[in-house]
């Protein structure tokens, strides 16, 4: 899959597009339908789709101090819009020049002669340009006038209200993931390297994949059933991981360290991708290690019985 970059012209292939605009992190039910009518019509109109989104997140550029709250790298991104089956992913890189961009300007130079885009899909609620006075209105009249099409995509519901990337970060926060993967559809995942670390989980008998969680939202601390693909090979695994400080050793360090069920291999300096499918309990310091490895025992057997 072709990865785009707004900021350099588009081979004469790619011209002609119709892009789906957003920013699309989640990529959850509500982005999916947004992608898939782009996707639709740019089949019905012998088109290439190309699916848009934004990095760094303008929230990050207009707000550097906010805890991290990314729910998918570009990587994933990537992978997801090509699984959808999408033409190319075109990244914004959303700087001082972007974000002073009029939306007049981003409409013409941007989407009309930089990209040559035939047309555009968005979502009800999608705003750009300079302050960010762009909308879906701009886009029908001020586009359509200079020939570039439009469609929106109404919000989708779900779970008893609309399906929105900030639900997913409220229900992972909350230590919901079976409701985050509901409006993903798909289990929130982190994506990282294994790092070696202090070793505390092989001398009790538990060794677990350090990873670190760089710019993902933090979901609640605590322990949960999990499953892990090593990217190298795509062997699924299935395991037991805890994500936070870790209470019980000093110093405190935040990682996501997973125990694999029934694996003994190394995967150090290996990428690997753990999925959150149940919220086991909360972090906790415990008295003696001993108790700390009788409810590791606990937690063991009930992501067993839960991951099947």
């Amino acid at each position: 899959m072709r990865w785009l970059d707004h900021r350099e012209p588009v081979t004469q292939a790619l011209r002609g597009a119709i892009i789906a605009l957003g920013n699309f992190d989640g990529f959850h039910r509500g982005h999916q339908e947004v992608a898939g009518e782009a996707i639709k019509w740019g089949h019905e109109e012998g088109r290439p789709s190309i699916i848009a989104t934004f990095d760094p997140h303008p929230v990050r550029h207009f707000r550097p101090d906010v805890p991290p709250f990314r729910l998918t790298t570009l990587e994933q991104r990537q992978e997801l819009y090509l699984e959808a089956g999408a033409t190319a992913m075109l990244v914004f890189h959303f700087d001082g020049d972007l974000a002073g961009t009029s939306a007049e300007d981003f409409i013409t130079e941007i989407l009309i002669e930089r990209f040559g885009a035939f047309g555009v899909v968005t979502g009800g609620d999608f705003s750009f340009g300079k302050g960010a006075k762009g909308n879906v209105e701009l886009l029908r009249d001020f586009g359509g006038a200079r020939g570039l099409k439009s469609r929106v995509v109404e919000a989708v519901e779900g779970k008893g209200d609309v399906v929105s990337s900030s639900r997913v970060r409220e229900a992972l926060r909350a230590g919901d993931p079976q409701l985050a993967a509901e409006l993903l559809t798909r289990p929130f995942a982190i994506r990282g390297i294994v790092e070696h670390g202090d070793k505390n989980g092989r001398k009790l008998g538990y060794p677990t994949a350090n990873l670190a969680i760089d710019t993902y939202l933090r979901p609640k601390y605590g322990v949960y059933a999990v499953t892990g693909t090593i990217l190298s090979s795509g062997e699924t695994l299935k395991g037991a991981a805890n994500i936070g400080i870790r209470p019980q050793f000093e110093p405190s360090k935040e990682l996501l360290e997973p125990y694999f069920f029934d694996f003994d291999g190394d995967l150090y300096g290996q990428e690997i991708e753990v999925a959150f499918h149940h919220f086991l309990r909360g972090e906790a310091k415990f008295a003696r290690l001993d108790d700390l490895m009788v409810q590791m025992e606990k937690d063991c057997a009930r992501a067993k019985e839960l991951l099947g």
